[in-house]
């Protein structure tokens, strides 16, 4: 499972052309579900995810927490982050998760992620979405939870 985090001030995201997300101060989370993926990769990124110290404290160094700040977060799916383009021009995403799955997936790592911070909203699962953010940083940190694994 590959997560995109993006440290924002607010983020809003509309599906299908109504909002169907909006959150303050926190993180904004593009998240891809790869075919080999479970259960347990969701519970690793959340758990990451909402103890990474990428938010600044009174003497300015990324120390503190989506939670010690008080956060917020958005994530929104994104079965892009699975593109192969290592041959050609035009990548392919046979790497992601089939759709059924990958929803299934993506669900869950809300539910997990939402018992874990303050307030947690989404877009909805394969559907044209449009964003809007402010980012605060900008600080960005591509995660991908096969790298925790190893820490286990």
């Amino acid at each position: 499972m590959i997560a995109v985090l993006q440290r924002i001030n607010n983020a809003t995201v509309y599906a299908d052309g109504e909002l169907s997300g909006n959150v303050g101060h926190g993180l904004y989370i593009l998240l891809g579900v790869e075919k080999d993926d479970s259960e347990i990769d969701a519970e690793l990124l959340a758990e990451k995810i909402s103890k990474l110290r990428i938010f600044s404290d009174e003497a300015g160094k990324m120390n503190l927490s989506v939670n010690d700040v008080d956060g917020e977060a958005l994530v929104v799916s994104n079965f892009t982050l699975n593109a192969n383009y290592a041959h050609g021009n035009r990548p392919d995403y046979l790497g992601g998760a089939a759709p059924s799955e990958a929803e299934r997936l993506y669900d869950y790592f809300l539910r997990v992620f939402s018992t874990k911070i303050r307030k947690c909203e989404s877009g909805k699962f394969g559907s044209d979405m449009r964003t809007e953010m402010s980012t605060d940083g900008p600080v960005t940190i591509v995660m991908n939870s096969k790298v925790l694994y190893k820490k286990k």
